[in-house]
């Protein structure tokens, strides 16, 4: 495992206590993922990937191990630290957008500046996934394939170091999903660490690292040595 990895877990466990029985979503799993890598997770259902997503995210806690990253183990974080450190450094993408529905385009990306601080401006942010001349619309005006696109400029921002997504393309057609992953592996090339959860192997083929969990414990994890270029892929 290197010195220099921006997130390590190191025998990471989640359990559930169900009845008089404890079920374990993530079972005893270590790994390091680097700075600016673009990662991918995929496994069955059940086995374990949102549940890593909402660990690696601040929005669950481990029961047992260490979730190190940037060199802080988010484990030991009290509730208010957790809710500062998701504040400030992770960026979140659903496959159903989380956007709101009674504010404009450019609201819904300009609400970040009540969470955290941010030196981005909400113009320039939704030109970079072109959506400025869709600015004040509401989302309910837009496709599908925009509303993520908003939801992407919300994530970004925040400039997070962190980009957690969990099925970004999964309600989009092929072309729109395209368009989204490019729109995510940009964030990578800039220094975001990107990490998706996914039901599609063609993601994994553009991915930096590759993460297979199967009932909660790391299957394998593969590092491609030469990831495909988005126009590479054949979706």
């Amino acid at each position: 495992m290197g010195e220099n990895s921006f997130i390590r877990l190191k025998n990471v466990s989640r359990s559930y206590i169900i009845g008089n029985k404890t079920f374990k979503a993530i079972d005893d799993i270590s790994v390091d993922i680097d700075k600016g890598e673009f990662v991918v997770v995929l496994g069955p259902s059940g086995a374990g990937k949102s549940t890593l997503l909402n660990l690696l995210g601040a929005m669950d806690s481990a029961t047992s191990g260490e979730i190190i990253i940037d060199g802080e183990d988010i484990v030991k974080y009290s509730d208010s630290k957790l809710t500062e450190f998701r504040a400030n450094n992770v960026g979140f993408i659903f496959q159903f957008y989380n956007i709101l529905p009674t504010l404009t385009v450019f609201e819904n990306v300009e609400i970040i500046k009540d969470i955290t601080k941010t030196d981005k401006k909400a113009e320039e942010v939704l030109a970079s996934v072109g959506l400025h001349e869709h600015k004040d619309k509401f989302p309910n005006e837009l496709s599908g394939g925009e509303q993520q696109r908003v939801s992407i400029a919300r994530a970004v921002m925040k400039n997070p170091s962190l980009l957690l997504c969990d099925e970004p393309t999964g309600a989009l057609d092929s072309n729109t999903g395209v368009e989204v992953l490019k729109l995510l592996k940009k964030q990578a090339d800039e220094g975001t660490t990107v990490i998706i959860v996914t039901h599609n192997s063609l993601i994994a083929e553009m991915a930096d690292k590759l993460i297979h969990l199967k009932n909660g414990k790391i299957d394998n994890v593969y590092v491609n040595p030469n990831p495909k270029k988005i126009e590479e892929v054949v979706w």
